[in-house]
């Protein structure tokens, strides 16, 4: 490799850049008089003398600055938009390659099917890069014999399969995703040994898929375990043990361990953190590879280049020494064209991850990035440490201890393929349940316990302690796993997530008071708006209601429509509307993709964010547990109907249901209760933006409508719910003074 050579180059998006600035210097200016004016109202003699009430216009007044403090900390994310280029052919020989663990991570065999789990593992295996320095870990949280099984299985079926994608260079190496993909992915290949080829291995793959659920059907477990008391179990998968297994003109498989770490009921597992730590410590007296690949059960690997691509940064020597890890995009296979749950994450990987790349490096998302093992250990390994103080920090394990001096020595090599069983033994006791007691793990080593958004926060601290991360996205994505198709499943997570994030801005890791940090100001202001947009709820909750209990009551909060101030507001909405339509649209959206991510937007805000919050608040007082439950990966034939018509599916708890169809009653009765207004009174000059709000959200969520009044398939709301919102609504209105009918 020529030192004048990059390997990558780093490119500003200068037109974006300009945009998103003056819009920025525009939009606060704009801000600015919308607070005088609500500021300087509240000297006028109006307010509480026969005029406008107190209260609606301060609580506006609030959720307005609420939302003017979440927009602008969000302005970070669009500072300095960049992209990258790498250039993989400029990497040295697969021989000088670093080695690369790869972590696989999937906690409940009904909801996350075996057969998907395994497909994600054999595209692992069959990355295009030097088998012989790729190790692959399944860890199974819920210690299913099917997961064990299908490893076994997916063991057998990877001696056909990976030859088979190295020697006609396969691009799609997921063999679901292959055999269900059109002709295009056979590339130049089209001679008779070929298609004889393939159709031996689309066989075996038959086979390999009627094994995987036939040990399913045919179990009966009688050991007593269950997901959440089982004893940890470590298998390093192989025909047999004591055999080397060498394919036709190739390399070894690449290495395949299964690890279900111990779980009681009197012991905290930490969810994924907890699985993650113990894979580092279970993978560190097995592989010890520098550098690891993290994957959800789903998100199989799409661009066998990927891990190229990734030592493409890890190898810059201009960046190596301080990056900690390569964030890919997570890209879905499954999300239809009407994408109407906003599955796609189109904002965050097309717009904020690129911003945040130009600040310092993205967050820790969870899933699809490459990691650098040591950026996890803190600053406890160095070349004289003490053992016994290493201990303190990372267990008593001698051989982990080991592993982290051989770290620093690149030649040194921990695992060979006649590994004795007294190593796996010590693997089972790191992968036991109170081996993190009395140690670091959690707290300052590993993945931190202290939230179920263990990513973010893992990753925030890493760049507090001056590590820096990069973002890279191409045309062809590297990861492609299952989005949300339905609207329990996008509020179940959207709550996990809020209540993750709100509990470590809540906590001594705020992103504006955690120190000391060696990261810029601008950096924080992004953390910190994803600490806190779960707040969404507060304003748009008010916003939702005040406006509209005031125009039932013909009370004003807003300029009239012939004043000068009217424009502030105009100015504001439209400027809004305006920016993220232009945002949808260079990013490959539509029309109807704005009008798709206006409604989640609301939809989650007044449910999911709201209970998200509540739940964090409630576990920073003590009142509540960390809890956790993974999204359903299986496919459910009437969903995905609805899904791929672009139906919603409001089949999911009464607890989301209730605020969405109440909001909605609430504004259908102030619209129409201010048309008669308009009519009989002649106000609508004075309140047309109160009209206008409520029509808007009217508009907008036209399906939750649809959805109370009009559907009467499976996935409507029912009536049940519609009956005890509208109830819900009328009692409220009587409460405070305004009648049934006005």
């Amino acid at each position: 490799m020529e030192n004048s050579r990059p390997l990558h180059l780093c490119h500003v998006h200068k037109p974006s850049l300009i945009i998103h600035r003056s819009h920025t210097v525009l939009h606060s200016i704009a801000i600015a008089f919308l607070i005088h004016y609500r500021a300087s109202f509240f000297f006028h003699n109006e307010i509480g003398a026969g005029g406008v009430p107190t209260l609606p216009w301060l609580l506006v007044f609030v959720s307005e600055l609420l939302l003017s403090f979440i927009w602008l900390l969000d302005q970070a994310l669009r500072w300095r938009p960049i992209s990258r280029t790498v250039f993989p052919e400029r990497l040295p020989e697969d021989d000088k390659l670093p080695s690369i663990d790869v972590f696989i991570f999937t906690a409940d065999s009904d909801r996350e099917p075996a057969l998907q789990v395994m497909n994600t593992v054999l595209s692992a295996m069959a990355l295009d890069y030097p088998p012989n320095k790729l190790h692959v870990y399944l860890s199974d949280d819920g210690g299913s014999p099917v997961t064990l099984n299908g490893m076994r299985e997916a063991w057998r079926f990877a001696k056909y399969w990976i030859p088979f994608c190295r020697k006609f260079r396969i691009q799609k190496r997921c063999p679901e995703a292959y055999f269900s993909a059109s002709a295009d992915d056979d590339g130049d290949f089209s001679s008779s040994e070929f298609f004889e080829e393939k159709e031996k291995i689309k066989e075996k793959y038959q086979e390999f898929k009627e094994h995987v659920k036939r040990f399913k059907g045919t179990l009966v477990d009688t050991s007593g375990s269950t997901s959440r008391d089982h004893p940890s179990v470590i298998e390093v998968i192989r025909e047999n043990l004591n055999e080397e297994v060498k394919l036709e003109g190739q390399a070894i498989l690449p290495l395949l361990v299964y690890v279900s770490r111990e779980k009681r009921p009197s012991h905290p597992h930490h969810f994924k953190a907890g699985a993650t730590n113990v894979l580092l410590r279970v993978s560190g007296v097995i592989s010890n590879s520098p550098y690891i690949l993290a994957l959800d059960c789903d998100m199989y690997c799409n661009n066998p280049t990927s891990a190229r691509q990734a030592m493409c940064f890890h190898l810059d020597p201009n960046i190596s020494s301080s990056l900690a890890f390569v964030q890919f995009p997570q890209r879905f296979h499954n999300i239809s064209r009407h994408d109407i749950y906003d599955s796609n994450l189109r904002s965050t990987y097309s717009i904020l991850w690129q911003g945040l790349d130009g600040l310092g490096g993205p967050v820790l998302s969870g899933s699809g990035f490459y990691l650098k093992r040591k950026s996890l250990y803190g600053n406890f390994v160095q070349e004289e440490a003490d053992p016994m103080e290493l201990k303190k920090v990372f267990g008593p394990s001698n051989e982990l201890i080991k592993s982290l001096h051989q770290y620093n020595k690149p030649t040194a090599t921990t695992y060979s393929r006649d590994s004795s069983n007294t190593l796996l033994e010590d693997a089972k006791f790191l992968a036991s349940s109170t081996y993190g007691n009395q140690t670091k793990w959690g707290q300052e080593v590993g993945f931190l316990h202290y939230s179920v958004a263990e990513d973010y926060l893992t990753g925030f601290t890493l760049q507090c302690k001056g590590w820096t991360s990069v973002y890279h996205s191409s045309s062809i994505p590297q990861f492609l796993g299952s989005g949300v198709t339905n609207l329990n499943d996008l509020l179940t997570q959207g709550t996990r997530w809020s209540s993750g994030l709100l509990e470590v801005g809540i906590s001594k890791f705020c992103p504006f008071i955690y120190g000391p940090s060696k990261m810029n100001f601008l950096l924080r202001m992004c953390y910190g708006n994803l600490s806190f947009f779960p707040l969404y709820f507060l304003p748009l909750w008010c916003l939702a209601t005040i406006p509209q209990l005031c125009l039932i009551k013909g009370i004003s909060l807003y300029p009239e429509v012939t004043s000068s101030s009217f424009i502030i507001f105009l100015v504001i909405f439209t400027s809004s509307i305006a920016k993220h339509l232009y945002e949808v649209f260079t990013t490959g959206g539509s029309f109807h993709s704005w009008i798709y991510e206006q409604r989640i937007w609301m939809i989650k805000s007044i449910s999911s964010h709201f209970y998200g919050c509540l739940d964090a608040f409630m576990k920073r007082i003590g009142k509540r547990e960390a809890s956790f439950l993974p999204t359903n990966k299986g496919e459910d034939d009437e969903r995905s109907k609805l899904y791929e018509k672009g139906i919603y599916d409001f089949r999911t708890s009464t607890m989301f249901l209730v605020p969405m169809a109440a909001l909605i009653i609430l504004n259908f009765m102030s619209f129409f209760g201010g048309i008669l207004g308009v009519i009989f009174v002649g106000n609508l000059d004075k309140m047309f933006v109160q009209v206008f709000i409520s029509l808007y959200i009217l508009v907008i969520n036209y399906p939750i409508i649809e959805g109370m009044v009009i559907r009467e398939d499976k996935g409507s709301i029912p009536l049940s719910i519609t009956l005890w919102s509208a109830t819900f609504v009328l009692v409220f209105l009587s409460i405070i003074g305004i009648p049934f009918f006005f």
